[in-house]
């Protein structure tokens, strides 16, 4: 039976070589009878460029283009990695997608993203995320400072990010509800798939509606797959 694969939210480091293990024995092993590859989004755990991209990750590119080769390999930047640019995706031979994208998928109309535009609650994290997506952010990001000033960013990132996560509410972090029903309304789809939360699980919603949550990569494997007969989540226990 055909299937499509969506994994996110893996974080991969250089300080994490059992994750990228994982995903390379996933890639190698795990896509059996699939014929496309979705990556929503946090495929890295910081990307401040192209250009200062770390040596483990030309082993991921040429491990994810050996996969592309085979079937089609799809990627939504994440808030983790949203200066991931055509460069590595080329290397990588991944398709970039719109932030929000719909398709049919056996039979059922479903909109995919990462998610973090759905945690409305976060406010503080919006008014960032409305910044960084500006075009001519981005551009001065790749290509004015220095690539020691964007390390130094990315740390600060990382270690706000974990202070700022360990005193919010399990609330404000998750998806708001009206935000799904107004995407799925806007994108006139049955079913939305994303990663974002690191809680993996398939929501029913009212109206025959479907929310599905890919899982992170933290302390195992976390794989959805689609078939025509509907959504499964697999966990991939990581080798010691």
């Amino acid at each position: 039976m055909k299937r499509t694969v969506f994994v996110g939210d893996l974080h991969l480091s250089a300080d994490r070589p059992d994750i990228t293990q994982a995903f390379l024995d996933f890639l190698t092993h795990g896509l059996k009878d699939a014929e496309a590859l979705y990556i929503i989004g946090d495929l890295f755990e910081v990307w401040m460029g192209d250009d200062i991209a770390e040596p483990f990750s030309q082993d991921i590119a040429q491990a994810i283009k050996s996969v592309s080769d085979l079937m089609p390999v799809y990627f939504i930047h994440g808030n983790r990695d949203f200066m991931v640019g055509r460069a590595f995706c080329k290397q990588a031979g991944m398709q970039i997608l719109p932030e929000v994208y719909c398709i049919d998928l056996y039979g059922t109309r479903t909109v995919i993203l990462h998610g973090d535009s759905l945690c409305t609650l976060d406010e503080a994290y919006q008014r960032f995320r409305r910044f960084r997506s500006i075009a001519l952010v981005r551009w001065i990001y790749a290509n004015i400072l220095p690539k020691q000033t964007r390390l130094n960013i990315a740390a600060k990132i990382r270690q706000k990010s974990i202070k700022g996560n360990q005193q919010k509410h399990y609330e404000i972090m998750d998806v708001e509800p009206s935000a799904v029903d107004a995407l799925l309304a806007e994108t006139n789809c049955q079913r939305m798939i994303h990663g974002h939360t690191h809680r993996p699980d398939i929501h029913q919603l009212p109206h025959n509606k479907q929310r599905v949550v890919v899982g992170d990569w933290y302390t195992q494997g976390s794989v959805l797959s689609v078939s025509s007969q509907g959504c499964e989540l697999q966990k991939r226990p990581f080798t010691p």
